[in-house]
């Protein structure tokens, strides 16, 4: 097969993963192959998957056994499967899709343009090497729209939630150092980035490791300052991390979005204590509300997890009132998910998995009746937005407020009498709204009860 040979990607699972997908993106085009944003259509499909829960792998496994298809029917010359089922499970895809041309573990995503060369010459080019491996940096080509971008601060997590794999896959926690993150974050503005989301399993431990203690506060000043961004958002903040001095910068700076990232799983304290995560619903709630005080405005998103082994019909309910009480502005509640190789997979008595997702309903219908009341509360006020795109079927524009992170959070819908562009930051005035988004008319600018940029 001579060049130009066309490569297409499918990047699964969290913004992590889709910044360890850039930056393979950006080798293979170095290195001469044209990249396809239309996988299908592709010569070589690279499907970097997630293996996180067990959703996540079943997504992953149905996206290679669709492309498998397509090369079956020859319509596509290789597949190749890199990411976190790769690295989790390569024995099992090897042993149960022979037909894929390589499983690729996560310390080989270096190596991404040797193994193309070698499924191209006709070999099963699998490989494992040692996750430390991984680069945690790299020139990249953006895979989301072009002005809103990820930028990784660290790979791996040394928390062990009792629930959680992420350790085995991904290896111990290991920081980026601070000059590296900013030059690059200098690279993306200069591409024209307007927003951009700080990432790590675990943000709030950034710089402990290097600098013995944390360093997330400093590195967002440092970021602040960088001119081209107008939004700058954390994503994956661990309760017991946040300091006053992240707090404190968070409020201070124009450019941080008011916004924090808080996953907490649960509030009931041997819940906690049974997921090895430290705390209780007193100290939730204390910490809550002085992130509140200290960040007046800010909207607070958290995740849970509902039949957590053990959990008790009280434990639950306590959780629902908590879910009440609290009205956070984000939620997301998941069913537990065993995780092989994990202490929680070993755990009794288990919640029934039926159950399981019945009490994430219950949660998410809980959050659902507060989101809903909290978006009542600003019709009639003024939105900035951030443009990203048309919609044909309901002829209007779409984007999202500072108050929403892309893919988890909501939109707003609106009209405009003078056309935007995507990228574009423009005032929205809030008329009604639909099915937990926002509908509104694009203004001139801020009017009265606008909100804050």
């Amino acid at each position: 097969m001579s060049l130009p040979i066309k490569v297409g990607m499918v990047s699964l699972g969290c913004p992590k993963n889709q910044v360890d997908a850039e930056i393979m993106l950006h080798k293979i085009k170095e290195a001469g192959f044209t990249l396809e944003t239309d996988a299908g259509l592709s010569d070589i499909v690279i499907i970097n998957t997630c293996g996180f829960i067990e959703s996540a792998k079943q997504e992953a496994i149905e996206q290679i056994l669709e492309f498998l298809t397509l090369k079956g029917e020859g319509r596509i010359k290789k597949v190749i499967v890199t990411g976190c089922l790769a690295e989790r499970y390569a024995e099992d895809i090897r042993r149960e899709m022979p037909e894929v041309d390589a499983v690729v573990g996560i310390g080989c995503n270096g190596d991404i343009v040797d193994i193309l060369k070698k499924t191209l010459e006709g070999e099963t080019a699998d490989c494992t090497a040692d996750k430390t491996r991984l680069p945690l940096e790299g020139e990249r080509v953006l895979y989301s729209l072009p002005f809103s971008a990820y930028i990784k601060i660290a790979e791996g997590c040394d928390n062990r939630c009792s629930y959680c794999a992420i350790p085995s896959i991904r290896g111990g926690f290991r920081s980026r150092p601070m000059e590296n993150i900013i030059e690059e974050a200098k690279s993306l503005a200069a591409q024209g980035v307007e927003e951009l989301i700080v990432v790590a399993q675990d943000t709030t431990k950034y710089g402990q490791d290097l600098y013995g203690e944390y360093k997330l506060a400093a590195l967002l000043r440092e970021l602040a300052h960088i001119e081209g961004f107008r939004w700058i958002r954390v994503l994956y903040a661990y309760p017991e991390r946040i300091t006053d001095e992240l707090l404190q910068v968070i409020a201070e700076e124009d450019r941080i979005c008011k916004y924090l990232d808080m996953p907490i799983q649960h509030c009931d304290g041997d819940m906690l204590k049974a997921m090895n995560r430290p705390g209780d619903q007193k100290a939730l709630k204390a910490l809550v509300r002085h992130i509140r005080e200290m960040v007046p405005g800010i909207t607070l998103r958290t995740t849970l997890i509902a039949g957590f082994p053990g959990e008790t019909k009280d434990q639950f309910k306590k959780l629902c009132q908590f879910v009440r009480d609290m009205r956070f502005d984000r939620l997301g509640c998941f069913a537990y998910s065993e995780e092989e190789g994990t202490p929680a997979a070993e755990m009794e008595p288990r919640v029934p998995e039926e159950e399981r997702a019945r009490r994430a309903e219950i949660i998410t219908e809980d959050q659902n009746n507060v989101l809903s009341r909290k978006n009542d509360q600003k019709i009639g006020k003024t939105e900035l937005v951030l443009v990203e795109g048309y919609d044909r079927w309901g002829e209007c524009w779409f984007g999202r407020t500072s108050a929403d992170a892309p893919e988890i959070d909501g939109k707003i819908f609106f009209t405009a009498g003078k056309k935007p562009r995507p990228g574009m930051f423009v005032w929205v005035r809030v008329d009604d709204v639909m099915d937990l988004d926002l509908m509104g008319t694009m203004v001139e600018g801020p009017e009265e009860g606008a909100a804050e940029v």
